[in-house]
């Protein structure tokens, strides 16, 4: 009874992988046959013909007229190292390591004898005395796209930067096929419609594509911020290993950014698998997650976490809490109109609750907050986050905001998430014709109204998680707000599940946490 999962077929991924589809974004280019290519010969940075210092200061004088190839020379390591910051890159362009589509063989750009310091002190923030990860920056890139669209990189290695590839205000872009490795600052790749002073840009950021890469030991591995919108994170793989990662926090932060498309990627060993930071309506659907503190936590309103499978996480999903209405989300930042509302939806969730104590920026560390869907986890505008916020950042806990269902009702608090809608009451096991098995349930809700019950089953009797979708059954709820249904199993679902567990959605979208379980009798 799985219903058809909306997600890019294989055909349109092509489509908006090809650097056709980019080139439509930024005016004339000529076709590739007619482009002069600029093939980088030399390793070094004096700007010489032949280095990419050179083919990037050419191709930006005439863009839409060039190609850049870089290929492996001499023997390896195959390694570029700028000695101060690299040219913005001017679109229409193709950059190509040509031989990674050979043989896999990558060529580098190290950001090692540029950006040097003790770890992530090495990377300040836009704040003086901030640095590290989840401070504003734009500090230290390694290749920039500033004001430019249809940018391709493909077959390149960036490394050592505090910002691997940096994408500020800048549209129909194409980064594919590419190792992101430790990159210990903002990000490996950043997206971001940063206006230089912190506010978010709309329009300025829109159709970005990041596929296909690896991500390793990088602080954020990617981040969509401040106004990037209809964006594309598709089939990466993200990973990080605590004992050459200072700082291990998001897989991809997206703060104030909406309408993105997160799918098909693997995020393990971070603090937060995809974290959303008031972003509102990104669809976050087919990825795998494992060993993360929290796979994805919410924040925002409108966002849609479908089809995931969660496992080995210490919180499959944190639904965070959102300031009141009218009350700053953040000191200078957007204000927030109502309490966070997001789809919690198919998703399969077991193994979790592991004890991972990883919070750098975010993540789950409150001993009792674990499992697979857990509310009022706090995050780091609140005082009781337990973690590393990122150097400098406040941590005073007077200034900082409070959880009502954790510190209490206070004036101004914490408004909570998804309405604080509770989860179902499964009652009991019915026979049903034919040897089949029918769960009974009730649920209390929004007085008349149609709510969504959705159903998993666990293999083991003490699960308390979904370890597998069974469907959903529609519930109207009456003028006293009470509904009640009745689910069957196939005959197959209920031979495979020791218990059923349940989540309850409004008409609005807001989810609720699971349910407790309820052992089948047959």
């Amino acid at each position: 009874m799985k219903p058809h999962h909306i997600a890019p077929s294989l055909l349109a991924l092509a489509l908006l992988a090809s650097p056709a589809f980019a080139q439509t974004l930024a005016g004339p280019a000529l076709p590739r046959g007619e482009q002069q290519v600029l093939k980088v010969t030399r390793y070094t940075d004096d700007g010489s013909e032949g280095t990419l210092r050179w083919a990037l200061e050419t191709n930006n004088a005439n863009p839409g007229h060039y190609r850049i190839e870089l290929s492996a020379i001499g023997q390896a390591p195959y390694v570029i190292r700028p000695t101060r910051e690299l040219p913005p890159i001017k679109g229409p362009v193709v950059i190509e390591n040509v031989d990674w589509a050979r043989n896999g063989t990558f060529v580098a750009i190290d950001g090692g004898a540029y950006v040097q310091g003790p770890g992530t002190r090495a990377c300040p923030g836009a704040v003086p005395g901030q640095y590290g990860t989840n401070v504003r920056t734009t500090t230290k890139p390694g290749l920039i796209l500033r004001d430019t669209e249809a940018v391709e990189i493909r077959g390149l290695e960036i490394s050592n930067f505090c910002i691997g590839i940096l994408v500020n205000r800048a549209s129909g872009n194409l980064i594919r096929d590419n190792r992101i490795v430790g990159n210990k600052g903002g990000a490996g790749i950043m997206v971001t419609g940063d206006d230089g002073n912190g506010n978010s840009t709309a329009t300025s950021t829109v159709h970005n594509k990041i596929l296909n890469n690896r991500f390793v030991n990088n602080g954020d591995a990617m981040e969509m911020t401040r106004g990037a919108a209809f964006n594309l994170i598709a089939g990466n793989f993200i990973t990080s290993d605590d004992k050459a990662n200072e700082e291990p926090s998001q897989g991809l932060e997206i703060l104030w950014g909406n309408d993105n498309m997160v799918v098909h990627n693997h995020w393990e060993n971070l603090s937060d698998g995809v974290q959303l930071n008031w972003g509102n309506r990104n669809y976050i659907s087919g990825n795998t997650f494992t060993g993360n503190s929290s796979a994805v936590t919410l924040s925002g309103t409108g966002n849609i976490v479908d089809g995931n499978t969660m496992t080995g996480n210490r919180v499959a999903v944190s639904v965070r809490p959102q300031a009141a209405p009218g009350k700053d989300a953040s000191p200078g930042r957007n204000r927030v109109t109502g309490a966070a509302v997001n789809t919690i939806t198919a998703n399969e969730m077991h193994g979790n609750g592991v004890d991972i104590r990883r919070c750098f920026a975010g993540g789950s560390c409150l001993p009792e907050l674990k499992g697979a869907i857990v509310f009022n986890v706090p995050g780091l505008e609140h005082g009781r986050f337990i973690g590393n916020r990122g150097g400098g950042v406040e941590s005073d806990v007077s200034k900082l905001e409070t959880v009502c269902a954790l510190d209490g009702a206070v004036e101004g608090c914490e408004a909570a998430p998804n309405h604080g809608q509770a989860a179902p009451a499964l009652l009991a096991t019915l026979g049903m014709a034919k040897g089949a098995v029918g769960v009974k349930g009730e649920i209390q809700g929004s007085p008349n109204t149609l709510y969504r019950v959705e159903l998993f089953a666990n293999g083991t009797a003490g699960a308390l998680e979904a370890e597998h979708y069974l469907g959903f059954v529609q519930v109207p709820v009456d003028g006293t707000g009470k509904g009640q249904f009745v689910y069957p199993l196939s005959s197959a679902d209920a031979a495979k599940a020791a218990n059923v567990t349940a989540t309850a959605t409004r008409p609005d979208g807001a989810t609720s946490p699971l349910s407790a379980p309820l052992a089948l009798r047959r």
